[in-house]
């Protein structure tokens, strides 16, 4: 598997797999003990309605279990991805 740099993630679309753009990515949150990433921070799309996703001010919260791909875009598996 190729090594994907932090920095090279910053501001990528991130999208559902049905094609639904969230927002773009803003930061990444991480467990310092074990460095396990544990969610996306989000800033939604204006397009998009966030209400079925975890908040942390205006940012959105996505697992990063319900990452899927990684490449052009960030593809979430949405049912994953919800509350």
């Amino acid at each position: 598997m190729a090594k994907i740099y932090a920095r090279s993630l910053a501001g990528k679309e991130i999208v559902t797999m049905g094609g639904t753009v969230l927002g773009e990515l803003e930061n990444i949150i991480l467990d310092p003990e074990t460095g396990r990433l544990i969610d996306l921070l989000v800033k939604p799309d204006s397009e998009f309605d966030p209400t079925r996703y975890r908040r942390e001010g205006k940012l959105i919260l996505v697992p990063f279990s319900s990452v899927c791909a990684l490449k052009d875009y960030i593809v979430i598996d949405e049912k994953r991805a919800e509350r």
